[in-house]
């Protein structure tokens, strides 16, 4: 298997057949000014020391060097490369949670791509230390078994998607259950398994499960990646998921959950979110575990070969310097010498510059990789390469102007604008610098923020006074800012015509109360005065009854008794 890992560099080969058009050109114009001294053999004859064959050897030394200098720039990988290393580390199992609840947005870029993003810095920061990936959600199984192949780990970490699982849920009990016998059989190294999870266990057995793993002598760590608020899920057709009755599905990071599990695991619980302080709390907890001496086989797809390419490089430049165009070697050589020692010099920096460790491009082949997606469209993809650039160097402006593009492409406008402000900051070209000022301006002027578009729109042409659709932008903001100070004029005076207004009727209504209470107290004092009439006129009914009824027993025949005193 062969590959060029910077083929870009492939581009330059084109030089070449230029270069060889140039010198055929210039062979044939000096065989031309030649025969204008006469014949070409009494020509010959009269310059004895000179070569016909030696020029065009030499040139194309040069252009075989020159060639492989180029090819050498592009990184030629071949072959595998299998080593066998003593290493002195821990064992490290990582499960994630790939269920649907995963590709919530509540962390950016989402919570999977974040996760994914995690683990490839601590790939990144391990040496001796072994490692397997575990993918679950309602169902589990091994992506990676352990191994110390972090080329291997980094690959199979691109591919994971939650279409890996068809059956959704979260079952972390499975998941640890498949850690715990996914360790070597060594004893008295350290042992974690790492569960990255949003906390929402559908299955049950997960605390149960941990307390088994920790008597076995393993850690288990729990990285809650979400927000306790919630966030909606995305359904990847613009909308989010909803549920049978039509209603939008929120998930929530459930932080009781973790850290239940992960105490019953004997770790800690670690909370992810927009930041790096959880990679160093999990950075500072492996860290304290204990590490054993032990051998690994080490696989790498791809095995570096320009070395190869460099000792052919530097065979064809010495051949080049020791041939001499002229025949005689007496009187040539040491001026031979003196004219190309300056160009010897030029080459040999060349291959020390091409020789250099390609770490520093780490951050350029992730924003290179972020442009190709960009331009196919691919825009969340490409923000996730853009941000692995600004975790490998943070004071990269491209990778910050990028990002802030390919969230600017995805509606996450705030995002885009903290991600130009950086980009500016970083910047050293007054040019690049202005055109992150200038889509700020762009920004700012889609959500009718004038006063910001147009600062930013100034700042683009103090940098860049080119910039003639800066000018014209900050033109039309300073007219719609003029439009919208008007409207709001407009509005204050309705709003206080619309407030007298309501005075007005807040008086009127006071004196229809007053008017109210003082019929409602004249209807009171009229209601007395004929409920005391007709009190009265039933005191004299009634005394009449009395009367009457005297009267009558009054009238009726009387018994008398008469006593005698006799």
């Amino acid at each position: 298997m062969f590959r060029f890992e910077d083929s870009i560099y492939l581009y330059l080969l084109a030089v070449i057949p230029v270069l060889a058009l140039l010198r055929f050109m210039m062979t044939r114009a000096q065989k031309k000014r030649l025969r204008k001294f006469g014949d070409s053999q009494l020509v010959r004859q009269l310059m004895p020391d000179v070569s016909r064959w030696r020029p065009s050897v030499k040139f194309w030394l040069l252009e075989a060097a020159l060639a492989l200098i180029i090819v050498m720039l592009a990184r030629p990988q071949f072959g595998t490369k299998i080593s066998h290393e003593k290493r002195q580390g821990i064992e490290t199992i990582i499960a994630m949670d790939i269920s649907n609840s995963m590709l919530a947005q509540d962390v950016t870029p989402s919570r999977l791509d974040r996760c994914k993003m995690m683990v490839e810095n601590l790939v990144d920061n391990f040496t001796d230390d072994k490692i397997g990936l575990i993918v679950f959600a309602g169902d589990a199984f091994i992506q990676l078994p352990i191994t110390s192949d972090y080329v291997s780990a980094k690959m199979f970490l691109s591919d994971i998607q939650p279409s890996l699982i068809a059956t959704q849920g979260t079952d972390i009990a499975l998941a640890i259950s498949k850690a715990v016998n996914s360790f070597t059989q060594e004893e008295g190294i350290g042992k974690a398994i790492i569960v990255i999870t949003d906390g929402e266990d559908h299955e049950g057995g997960a605390v149960e499960a941990a307390q088994e793993a920790r008597k076995k002598g393993m850690r288990v760590y729990v990285l809650g990646v979400g927000s306790t608020g919630g966030a909606p899920i995305p359904d990847g057709n613009g909308g989010y998921m909803k549920d049978r009755g039509g209603n939008t599905v929120m998930t929530h990071l459930n932080q009781d959950m973790c850290r239940e599990i992960a105490k019953a695991g004997g770790g800690a619980y670690i909370h992810v979110d927009n930041n790096s302080n959880a990679q160093r709390q999990l950075d500072n907890e492996l860290a304290k575990l204990s590490k054993k001496e032990t051998e690994s086989t080490v696989y790498s797809d791809y095995d570096e070969q320009f070395q190869a390419v460099g000792i052919l490089v530097l065979l064809l430049l010495i051949a080049e310097l020791c041939l001499l165009e002229c025949k005689n070697p007496l009187l040539k050589n040491v001026r031979f010498f003196k004219g190309k020692r300056r160009y010897a010099s030029a080459i040999l920096v060349l291959l020390l510059m091409s020789a250099i460790p390609s770490q520093a491009q780490n951050d350029r082949s992730s924003i290179r990789e972020g442009n190709r997606l960009f331009r196919s469209g691919k825009h969340a993809d490409s923000e996730v390469s853009y941000r692995k650039a600004m975790e490998k160097n943070p004071r990269n402006p491209q990778a910050a102007y990028n990002l802030g593009n390919a969230l600017f492409a995805q509606k996450k406008d705030s995002a885009a604008v903290v991600a130009y402000q950086s980009g500016v900051q970083l910047e050293t070209s007054a040019v690049r610098k202005a055109m992150g000022y200038h889509n700020m301006g762009v920004v700012c002027q889609s959500h009718k923020m004038f006063s910001e578009a147009i600062e930013a729109y100034k700042n683009a042409l103090r940098l860049n006074p080119k910039d003639d659709e800066a000018r014209y932008n900050l033109e039309l903001c300073k007219k719609q800012q003029k439009k919208q100070q008007d409207k709001k004029n407009q509005d204050k005076q309705d709003q206080k015509k619309d407030q007298n207004g309501k005075d007005e009727k807040k008086e009127q209504d006071k004196k229809d109360q007053k008017q109210d209470k003082q019929k409602e107290k004249q209807d009171k004092q009229k209601m007395s005065k004929d409920n005391a009439e007709q009190l009265l006129n039933a005191a004299i009914q009634q005394e009449k009854n009395t009367q009457k009824r005297m009267k009558d027993k009054m009238q009726q025949p009387r018994s008398r008794k008469l006593d005698k005193n006799w």
